[in-house]
């Protein structure tokens, strides 16, 4: 087990060291000037003077050849030191943290919305014994993963914020302003959720041990519950710890469309501005968050299911 824990880690290490390379060589290879927007006060903005421009371009490392500035950004990175965001000249650490809270509630909430929705469904698609009703229920998430986010998001604010006035329809008003951008995010995860379970758990009901369970009286909703869904919540399981991720590049578009401040809306603008040492921050964070969640997600597997077995490479010799 320790084995395998130090393995996990070190691709971890892998991920987050390729996710900070790939972030900081497609933004240095970008057309544009950060160092130019920041002076002139944006992309669009008149010509600066040139000694002006080369003392910025020394004070953030950008006259530097690029590789000497990628090793100079990574060494410093490595304790969590990702420099000055070029735009404000605040600390990337300090710009994260100070954007961070409305995010992962944003992504906590739409995550249990997901869970709850997509686990939910599947149970009820593959409990009943109605032909026409589990077809019926099977068929939602497919079609709610053909929805686009952006659209859902309107179509609410239409519906429940415009007519309905139920729910605020833009800003981090408490738990009113957090509920139809959570239900937006909710939608296509909670779909992918569904479909995977559904899927193992008609797969599980139809497993040896699921009919010694059900020869030995257990009753239908004991065997469906207890035998069967655990065993079965396991691909569901990885696809939630991969969903983590996508749940918080996702809330780039839904903070913009309930203009919610956050982790996304921070992220669009520094891509905007080409703020190379702000955009890297904010990717490590998204690297750090997948990579610690897919961790815990495969510690959590042999709990749920005791014949997952780690063992030792086998000797040949």
């Amino acid at each position: 087990m320790g084995r395998y824990v130090l393995r996990r880690l070190a691709q971890a290490v892998g991920v987050l060291w390729a996710a900070y390379t790939v972030s900081f060589f497609v933004l240095e290879f970008l057309p544009g000037d950060p160092v130019s927007a920041m002076a002139g006060g944006g992309l669009n903005s008149s010509p600066v003077d040139p000694a002006e421009l080369a003392a910025l371009r020394a004070q953030y490392g950008f006259d530097k050849p690029i590789v000497v500035q990628y090793l100079d950004y990574l060494g410093r990175a490595l304790v969590g030191d990702f420099g000055d965001s070029v735009a404000t000249g605040r600390s990337v650490t300090g710009t994260i943290a100070a954007a961070l809270p409305p995010t992962l509630q944003l992504t906590a909430a739409a995550l249990v919305l997901a869970v709850l929705f997509g686990g939910g469904l599947a149970v009820a698609a593959t409990y009943t014994s109605r032909r026409w009703l589990r077809q019926v229920l099977l068929s939602l998430p497919p079609l709610a993963i053909s929805i686009p986010s952006f659209w859902a998001g309107l179509m609410l604010v239409q519906l429940l914020s415009f007519r309905i006035r139920l729910f605020p329809a833009f800003g981090n008003a408490g738990l009113a302003g957090l509920v139809l951008p959570a239900v937006t995010l909710a939608i296509p995860t909670g779909a992918l959720i569904a479909q995977v379970l559904a899927k193992s758990l008609l797969s599980t009901l139809d497993a040896p041990f699921v009919h010694t369970a059900r020869a030995k009286g257990a009753s239908r909703i004991r065997v469906h519950l207890r035998h069967a869904l655990r065993s079965a919540s396991l691909p569901a399981l990885t696809i939630v710890g991969l969903l983590i991720g996508q749940l918080v590049a996702s809330a780039v578009v839904i903070e913009t469309v309930f203009s919610r401040n956050g982790l996304g809306r921070v992220m669009a603008g520094a891509v905007s501005v080409q703020d190379i040492p702000l955009v890297q921050g904010v990717v490590v964070f998204g690297a750090f968050v997948f990579v610690v969640v897919n961790l815990i997600v495969d510690l959590i597997y042999p709990v749920l299911d005791p014949r997952i077995v780690v063992a030792p490479p086998r000797s040949y010799a």
